[in-house]
C-alpha cells in the first residue's frame, strides 16, 4: 500500500531525490479522488457540449458589469483563499513531520504556516487587483453575455464537491451511529470515514436546484452526469485500494497472510481460527465476538493471482492489523504504516474499480443510442445500483435489524437507486419525446 505518492513513486522508480520528499504529504487517496472530479468534469463537459451542439441545450444570457474595479468582497474572498493554501499547503511542507503524521487530522486543525498564509493572502489578493485594474474602464459597462450549460461545470464540480463531502458524512455518521455518538465533532470534521451514496443524494439535491435556477434542462444535464459519474466511482476506489483505506471486504480463511512478505498462504481452518485468536484484539472491537467474524473461504484459481482474492493490506493509511516484521524504516518512521491484516481478505475495490470502468464504457456507447432524455440516467442508477448490491454480499458494513433481515446501508440504498432507475427509464420511454438527430446542419460526434 501507498499511504501517499511519495511511496509509490519510490517504489516505482528507487530512491527519489531529497526535494521530492515533499511529495509525502500528498494523500493517495486524496490524490485519486481529485483525479476523479477531474474525470467527471472532463465527461461532463464533452457530453454538455455535445448536446449544444445538437441543439438541445441552450444558453441563457446573463447582464454583467465590466470595467469595474475589484470589489472589497472579491478582494476579501481572494486574500481568505491565498492565506488557507499558503497557511496549510506550505505548512504542510515546511512543518516537522512529528506534527503532520495524520494530514487529514492537520488539515482541519489550527497548525500552519502563518508567514506563508499572509504572503499567500496578499498575493492573490493583489493578482486580483491587478487583473481587473487592467480591465478597468473610466465608465463601467453593464453589458449582456451569454452562458452556455458547459460554462457552468465549475461551478458545478464545486457544488458536488462541497455538496457531495458533507452528505458523505451524515451517511457515515449514521452507518456508524455508535463512533459518531462518541465523538460528533472528530466523526463530522474527519477526512476518513465515507459513504457514497450520501455524497451522490445530496450532490444530486444540490445540482439540480442549481440546474434550476440557471435554467439547464434536468433530465439532459442527469444523462450528461451519468458517465461521468461512474468513471469518478472507478477511479476514486483506486485510490481505496492504493492507500488502504479500510474499504475493503470480508476474511477469506482459506489463507494466512505471511509475517514478513505480505503474500497469502493457504491455511487450514484451524491455522485461520489460530491466527484470529492470536489477534483477537483487531475484530473484537468490530465484531464483539471471535465466532461473528465475517469470512468466506475461496481458493483463487492456478491461473489468477493469490492477491486478487487475499490482499493482506499492507501498509495501509488506517494502521489497521497486525505489525509488519523488518518493517521499511521510512514506514516506520510514520508508525501507522507498519501494519497489515493477518489474515488476508477480499480486495473489493478492484472489483469495484474493474466493474465500474466496464459500466462507464458501456453508458459512453449508449449516450447516442437513447434518444429520450432521462432514459439514460435510469440505466445509469440500474447499473450503479445492481453493482453495488453484488459487492455488499462480500463487504464488512454495519447491518440494520428490519424485520428479521439485515441488510447494510449500502444494500437498502442501491437496491431503492435499482427501483428509481427502472421506473425512471421507463417512465421515460412512455412519456419522454425523443430528441431530434441534430439541427441546423451541425455535425453530431
Amino acid at each position: 500500500m501507498y499511504p501517499n505518492i511519495y511511496f509509490a513513486l519510490k517504489d516505482l522508480f528507487g530512491n527519489l531525490p531529497s526535494w521530492l520528499h515533499w511529495l509525502r504529504f500528498i494523500n493517495s487517496f486524496g490524490f485519486f479522488v481529485a483525479l476523479s472530479f477531474i474525470a467527471a468534469a472532463v465527461a461532463l463537459t464533452k457530453e454538455l457540449m455535445r448536446k449544444e451542439r445538437e441543439g438541445v441545450l441552450q444558453y441563457t444570457e446573463e447582464m454583467v458589469w465590466v470595467g469595474k474595479p475589484a470589489s472589497p468582497t472579491e478582494l476579501s474572498l481572494n486574500f481568505l483563499l491565498g492565506f488557507l493554501l499558503g497557511f496549510k499547503v506550505v505548512g504542510l511542507i515546511t512543518a516537522d513531520p512529528a506534527l503532520t503524521n495524520n494530514v487529514q487530522e492537520y488539515l482541519i486543525s489550527m497548525q500552519g504556516s502563518w508567514v506563508a498564509g499572509i504572503i499567500g493572502g496578499l498575493l492573490m489578493a493583489g493578482l486580483k487587483l491587478y487583473e481587473t485594474n487592467k480591465r478597468k474602464l473610466p465608465q463601467p459597462q453593464e453589458k449582456k453575455v451569454r452562458i452556455w450549460p458547459h460554462d457552468r461545470v465549475g461551478d458545478l464540480t464545486i457544488y458536488a464537491f462541497i455538496f457531495g463531502f458533507i452528505g458523505a458524512k451524515i451517511f457515515n455518521s449514521l452507518e456508524t451511529w455508535d463512533e459518531f455518538v462518541k465523538d460528533p465533532f472528530g466523526s463530522l470534521f474527519s477526512f476518513s470515514g465515507l459513504t457514497f451514496y450520501g455524497g451522490l443524494i445530496c450532490a444530486a439535491v444540490a445540482i439540480w436546484i442549481y440546474a434550476r435556477k440557471h435554467g439547464i434542462g434536468f433530465w439532459h444535464l442527469n444523462d450528461a452526469t451519468a458517465p461521468g459519474l461512474m468513471l469518478a466511482y472507478a477511479i476514486g476506489r483506486i485510490g481505496c485500494q492504493v492507500s488502504g483505506d479500510g474499504d475493503w471486504g470480508v476474511l477469506n480463511s482459506a489463507y494466512i497472510t505471511y509475517p514478513t512478505t505480505s503474500k497469502p498462504m493457504l491455511a487450514s481452518p484451524d491455522q485461520v481460527l489460530t491466527t484470529i485468536k492470536q489477534n483477537s484484539y483487531l475484530y473484537l472491537e468490530q465484531f464483539h465476538t471471535i465466532d461473528k467474524v465475517p469470512r468466506i473461504s475461496f481458493q483463487a484459481p492456478s491461473w489468477l493471482p493469490d492477491w486478487l482474492f487475499a490482499y493482506a493490506y499492507p501498509h495501509n493509511v488506517n494502521g489497521v492489523g497486525a505489525q509488519i516484521a523488518n518493517c521499511n524504516p521510512e514506514y516506520s518512521q510514520f508508525g501507522q504504516y507498519c501494519r497489515q491484516l493477518p489474515v488476508p481478505v477480499f480486495p473489493t475495490p478492484i472489483y469495484e474499480t474493474i466493474t465500474c470502468f466496464i459500466l462507464f464504457f458501456i453508458l459512453w456507447r449508449l449516450r447516442k443510442r437513447l434518444r429520450i432524455p432521462g432514459m439514460l440516467f435510469g440505466v445509469y442508477l440500474i447499473l450503479n445500483g445492481i453493482e453495488r448490491f453484488l459487492v455488499e454480499h462480500i463487504r464488512v458494513n454495519t447491518t440494520y435489524d428490519i424485520f428479521g433481515f439485515h441488510p447494510t446501508q449500502a444494500e437498502l440504498i442501491s437496491s431503492g437507486l435499482i427501483i428509481a432507475g427502472a421506473w425512471i427509464f421507463f417512465d421515460r420511454k412512455r412519456k419522454g419525446t425523443p430528441m431530434p438527430p441534430g439541427r441546423g446542419g451541425i455535425a453530431i460526434e
